[in-house]
């Protein structure tokens, strides 16, 4: 039995929901999410939360029943509140600022980083050593981060670079005479 799949996904004040046939449809303050599920499962919806039943006992209906009940989760707090992934830089000379829709980094190369902010997510810099992006599908918001952090992965000698917020970095002596 799925843990998590038992649990119905409660609708938030201001969210609400559709089904039809296997495509769920939330529509939030923030914007609309749709999500196709197998045919290994069903969604319904009664009254103000979402159920997933899994419609065998084979072992991918039990797989596709807390996969299903996540996804639906994630696009009702996608549409709610939505996701949101910070990232610091550290490093002397290591900036960042957004000029429209194009992220400008400094981060020690010869030339300055213009990153495109793909569209659903927005991307800002509060601070020049912070990033924030924000966005209501956690996937895609989450691979704009990383993308973001792939232009320079923090080094374990001095720890420069772009890490997460939050995120610890093993760190290493370095040579020894």
């Amino acid at each position: 039995m799925s843990r998590i799949g038992k649990k119905p996904v409660s609708l938030v004040k201001g969210v609400s929901a559709s089904v039809s046939g296997q495509t769920v449809e939330v529509k939030g303050p923030k914007g609309t999410r749709s999500f196709t599920a197998t045919d290994d499962v069903t969604i319904t919806v009664e009254g103000e939360e979402i159920r997933v039943t899994p419609r065998g006992a084979s072992k991918r209906a039990r797989q596709q029943w807390g996969m299903a009940r996540s996804m639906v989760d994630n696009l009702v707090q996608g549409v709610s509140t939505g996701f949101k992934k910070e990232l610091e830089i550290q490093g002397v000379g290591y900036r960042a600022a957004v000029a429209g829709n194009v992220l400008k980094l400094s981060l020690g190369y010869s030339h300055e980083v213009n990153f495109a902010v793909p569209a659903g997510v927005t991307v800002t810099s509060p601070k020049q050593t912070e990033i924030v992006v924000e966005g209501i599908d956690q996937q895609l918001v989450g691979q704009v981060a990383a993308n973001i952090r792939e232009w320079r992965k923090p080094e374990p000698y001095k720890g420069k670079g772009i890490r997460y917020k939050g995120e610890f970095i093993f760190r290493k002596e370095g040579k020894k005479k």
